[in-house]
């Protein structure tokens, strides 16, 4: 089983990024979990075409006796899709609902059940409290790559991230794979991108030209592997899944807690 997290700063395309890599894994015969850690609950959209899809904790809330079948949704390719999800706005921690929702999925033992070739966590990446880094932090996920431009938010959100992976890396967690430039056209943009990785020690293992077939797809809730199949930028998508799939370790085991407390979430 291949575990691999997807970070970003909000809006830079890591979910569009992410949808693409599991669609062109599951493509290829491989069974393919991606799971949505943001509480806007959009990362598998483009994988079931649904805007609003049950979370986690949507599920929790009713205070029914929760099934996998409640929280797990079949997307294109047979991909299996889950969305943590997030508070209500203004109500409690997105990071808490993060860990909450990761304990569910736990005690049902969804690992064991669904057993995934490889499993695509997509995190919000504009801040690493104790919810967001639970991927990374608890031995959930083992490769880290983070989706940038040349932007600078984008390149200071993924240096926060490099340094958590540092921090978690003497415990045996998670490792940094590099950067995943999704290219905004920026001036410059692939020195800025290549100098920031330089910075952080590590490398830009692909760089997604920008397309209008995106937006395209986008615009239709579909993957552009799926959407535009025949298109370079459905090829792009193609030779970075197979990439990163090549790049990441097989470790047997589903998901665990680690033997630590999170207590990196302080809100209420």
């Amino acid at each position: 089983m291949r575990r691999i997290a997807i970070y970003g700063k909000g809006g830079i395309g890591k979910s569009t990024t992410s949808s693409n890599i599991t669609d062109a894994l599951a493509e290829k015969g491989l069974k393919v979990m991606q799971i949505g850690c943001d509480p806007k609950a959009d990362s598998t959209r483009l994988l079931t075409g649904n805007d609003r899809p049950v979370t986690v904790l949507d599920v929790m809330r009713k205070g029914d006796d929760l099934v996998l079948e409640d929280i797990v949704h079949e997307g294109r390719n047979g991909s299996l899709c889950v969305e943590c999800g997030g508070p209500r706005p203004g109500q409690g921690c997105a990071g808490r609902g993060i860990i909450a929702a990761f304990e569910e999925l736990e005690r049902l033992d969804a690992m064991s059940v669904y057993d995934p070739d490889v499993i695509v966590y997509d995190v919000l990446g504009d801040v690493v409290c104790g919810g967001f880094a639970m991927p990374i932090r608890n031995g959930y996920a083992r490769d880290v790559f983070v989706v940038t431009s040349g932007e600078m938010m984008s390149l200071y959100a993924a240096n926060n991230i490099a340094e958590a992976v540092k921090g978690f890396r003497v415990d045996g967690y998670a490792r940094f794979g590099g950067l995943i430039q999704n290219s905004r056209n920026v001036k410059d943009e692939n020195d800025l991108v290549d100098r920031a990785a330089a910075e952080m020690g590590s490398e830009v293992v692909y760089r997604v030209p920008r397309s209008p077939e995106v937006q395209r797809c986008e615009d239709m809730r579909t993957t552009v592997v799926s959407g535009a199949p025949d298109s370079e930028q459905a090829n792009e998508y193609r030779r970075l899944a197979q990439l990163l799939y090549d790049r990441s370790e097989d470790i047997s085991g589903g998901m665990r807690l680690g033997d630590e407390e999170i207590t990196g979430c302080e809100c209420r």
